[in-house]
């Protein structure tokens, strides 16, 4: 049974916490979406990051979007307590291209994120 179109706004709202920290360089709302126990994984120019979510806090905290970041959300799969985000980000800190994906769990009646993977686009990789 495919979920409702309400629970795919609820999906798309809490992937929108991620943006907006992103786009405003403050972690305070991708806090929000994220469990404590949440992991990261990805290469940041050429280096695997890896482990707590809060890495990812730092990194938003400390580099500013930059004024021609922009972002899309997708909803790539939805089922009753699961879903699967990919966020495409481009001119994060001016100059980075990323593809994320954010797996949802659906907890206490709200989705909150587990885990979030990226991959930084290869011309966008700095040595």
């Amino acid at each position: 049974m495919r979920a409702s179109i309400a629970e795919y706004k609820a999906v798309e709202a809490a992937a929108m916490k991620f943006v907006k920290s992103v786009a405003e360089g403050n972690s305070r709302y991708a806090k929000e979406l994220f469990v404590d126990e949440a992991v990261l994984f990805g290469f940041l120019d050429g280096k695997l990051e890896h482990g707590s979510i809060e890495q990812f806090y730092h990194n938003v905290d400390t580099v500013g979007a930059g004024e021609n970041f922009d972002a899309r959300i997708d909803i790539v799969a939805l089922e009753e307590t699961v879903a699967v985000v990919r966020v495409l980000e481009e001119k994060w800190g001016g100059r980075i291209d990323f593809t994320d994906y954010l797996l949802l769990l659906k907890i206490d009646g709200e989705w909150k994120c587990v885990a979030k993977a990226y991959n930084q686009n290869s011309d966008t990789i700095q040595q």
